[in-house]
């Protein structure tokens, strides 16, 4: 299975950009955890970090051909381990989203559920024989992003859920879907947001919605994180307050600055230069895994890498739209800036994958 591979086939710019952005959020989660109750967890995403370093490189020698062949066991385990989190999961803030493991350390089955459903959605796409999908295809292309994103919905999580939506975008647009097939999905979504919104919306999720339209209607409630957002953005101006300078963070107005408004505190900190050379980061990260799909050595290869794109860009669109006001508050972290290991250990998990492809270009 090895014999073949040369890291000289290694994507080592795209490691470089992607440690660079990991080491810039160690630094933003140290600033952001200074002199509070999280003081100290730069140490442990340091720890995230070269764990997720030594996942990337096994993936990357592991046949992503020999993943695809048993993606049904991987997928139904995957399902497996959702239903577990229902029933035994830890509860923290009203959901059951982590299975606490020995040694104190928590288990996410639904960040590795959007790799296993790029992968289930890659075999099936690529197995397909006509040029179009049909409806029936289109249902189990549904289902196998559908099932998965219900039981994440449950837990209730809708920001994870709602990364599955851009796979499955991906997924369809790539393995051809008809025009008129593409319209009559969109008007269904359409119509069915009414029934959505009055029996699939929870109380606070609704009020979030409310508080992202108005977010001065009610400012030391549901609107609060958001105000205290823009503030935060608005206060670094060009060149920012400085490294451990920044009001909003140091002053503890700005939450959950480590994890959900990561790019806030960066913001005030190192103003709107450095929030743009962030994001020109991650565009470059995004430009060199499309160049990786395009050269991939077969369909699948290639539906995998851009469904890895999808998440990608959901995460930091999502994100950066939320710290600004312009998306509502859904709690999607910022894949290496925030603060988690199991977004980290996915993150380098995918990249992997993508690195496996890559080096099995010439193989055979």
């Amino acid at each position: 299975m090895f014999r073949y591979l040369s890291f000289r086939d290694f994507d080592w710019t795209l490691l470089v950009f992607i440690l660079f952005l990991s080491g810039l959020g160690v630094l933003e989660i140290y600033s952001a955890t200074y002199n509070t109750r999280f003081a100290g967890a730069h140490v442990r995403q340091v720890y995230w970090i070269l764990a997720g370093l030594g996942v990337m490189f096994l993936a990357s020698l592991v046949d992503y051909q020999a993943l695809l062949e048993r993606v049904h066991w991987i997928y139904i385990a995957a399902l497996v381990s959702l239903v577990a989190v229902l029933l035994f999961g830890q509860k923290y803030l009203g959901a059951r989203r982590w299975i606490r493991l020995p040694g104190g350390a928590h288990f996410q089955p639904s960040e590795w559920a959007k790799l296993i459903v790029i992968l289930a959605l890659a075999k099936f796409v690529s197995d397909l024989r006509q040029r179009e999908l049909s409806w029936p295809d289109l249902t189990k292309a549904g289902l196998i992003a559908g099932i998965p994103m219900f039981l994440i919905l449950v837990q209730p999580d809708m920001g994870t859920a709602l990364t599955f939506v851009p796979i499955l975008l991906m997924a369809l647009f790539l393995g051809g879907i008809r025009p008129r097939h593409a319209a009559v999905l969109g008007l269904a979504a359409l119509l069915l947001m009414p029934v959505a919104w009055k029996f699939g919306l929870k109380d606070y999720q609704k009020a979030r919605l409310a508080s992202f339209i108005n977010p001065e209607s009610d400012p030391q409630g549901s609107g609060y994180q958001v105000q205290q957002s823009l503030i935060a953005v608005g206060s670094g101006g060009i060149w920012g307050k400085g490294f451990l300078k920044g009001s909003q963070t140091q002053g503890l107005f700005l939450p959950v600055t480590h994890t959900d408004f990561a790019f806030a505190s960066l913001a005030e900190e190192q103003g709107l230069m450095g929030a743009l050379g962030v994001l020109l980061l991650y565009l470059m990260v995004l430009m060199r895994l499309v160049h990786n799909a395009q050269r991939a050595p077969d369909r699948a290869s290639s539906f995998i890498i851009m469904g890895v794109v999808a998440v990608l860009s959901f995460h930091v669109l999502v994100n950066v739209g939320m710290v600004v006001g312009f998306m509502p508050v859904t709690g999607i972290p910022l894949p290496l800036l925030s603060y988690g290991g199991s977004s980290v250990l996915l993150t380098y998990t995918s990249l992997g994958v993508v690195m496996n492809i890559r080096m099995r270009r010439f193989v055979n």
